[in-house]
């Protein structure tokens, strides 16, 4: 299928008084048109840095340090920021995880929903409108006609995360980053949410680029997933693959401490520690201090290879590498 967006050997650092701090580093990644792929982790290891990175939107004092993003085969980082305006919404869209900060309060929804379409697909006023109310009714809002006039504070959450999907869809973007779509959601409302986006996306055909620490969130609705790890992609595989064979010991970790209420009960397990800080640069595999199978003498010296463990399978560990001490 063909590649809709390609991220390539991308590197996003902070640059502030305490020193350079890398928060996304050297990540690879290929979104196939009309798939979803999940990107899982702990909070800190660079999921929503890759994304605003892709937008165009790193908060300063952050920058793109290297690398490429490729969408259609055209690299956005080439270029200015009055062509990235037209690609951002347009074709690329974004659901923040904040829906309350990230609606602005003091403006209508009707304001915010119509001004993107009379600006990027020169709609009139009452076009944009009709549209707005059109997208409010896709996404679940009850009389849209009449609660497009009202702010975003008389919203429930769970409304006003509805509303951000109606205003990434709004545009028609060939992607969409849902960056934490269900965070601070009640249970019943996260799987609203969900569904909805599941529905949109085959409806649609977009590409979906999910972004969650939730493992239940990704194993439902993914084709493919990625777990990064201290701004490192270190393991990417078939959703399929990875939850049924995980490789990495930070994937089988993630995986094991994810409860269960049905079949054979098992422990939960956790890693002890905490991921690196931002601007700890680790020497060796950054895992390896919290790691249940480092391998003294190699893991803490030397940077780990990503290699290809099966067709479609990477990961990033000496275990799979062919060092003399690794084994599968």
């Amino acid at each position: 299928m063909e590649n809709i967006l390609e991220i390539i050997n991308l590197s996003t650092h902070f640059h502030t008084d305490s020193g350079l701090m890398p928060s996304v580093d050297r990540v690879s990644l290929c979104m196939e048109r009309g798939t979803v792929m999940g990107l899982v982790g702990e909070s800190g290891c660079g999921k929503t840095v890759l994304s605003l990175s892709v937008m165009g939107m790193v908060p300063y004092p952050g920058r793109v340090a290297g690398g490429k993003i490729l969408y259609q085969r055209q690299d956005l980082l080439t270029l200015t920021e009055e062509e990235m305006r037209r690609v951002r919404g347009s074709r690329i869209g974004m659901i923040f995880q904040d829906p309350l900060t990230s609606l602005n309060p003091v403006f209508s929804i009707r304001e915010q929903l119509t001004r993107p379409l009379m600006i990027h697909k020169g709609l009139s006023a009452g076009q944009a409108e009709a549209e707005a109310v059109r997208i409010l009714e896709k996404v679940g809002i009850p009389a849209p006609a009449r609660r497009i006039c009202d702010y975003p504070h008389q919203f429930s959450g769970g409304q006003r995360q509805r509303i951000m999907i109606a205003a990434a869809l709004s545009l028609g973007p060939d992607v969409i980053i849902a960056d934490e779509p269900t965070t601070a959601l009640d249970v019943s409302i996260q799987a609203q949410i969900l569904q909805l986006l599941r529905d949109l996306q085959k409806e649609t055909g977009m590409s979906l680029l999910i972004i969650s620490h939730n493992l239940g969130v990704i194993s439902g609705m993914a084709h493919r997933v990625a777990a990064m790890y201290g701004g490192w992609v270190v393991e990417e595989a078939p959703a399929d693959t990875l939850f049924a064979s995980p490789l990495h010991p930070y994937t089988q970790a993630l995986i094991q401490a994810v409860p269960t209420i049905w079949g054979e009960k098992k422990p939960l397990k956790s890693l002890p520690g905490h991921p690196p800080s931002a601007g700890e640069i680790l020497p060796g595999c950054r895992l390896h201090p919290r790691c249940p199978r480092k391998m003294p003498g190699l893991c803490d010296t030397g940077e780990p290879p990503l290699v290809e463990a099966s067709p479609g399978h990477r990961v990033k560990c000496f275990l799979y590498s062919g060092a003399p001490d690794g084994k599968r």
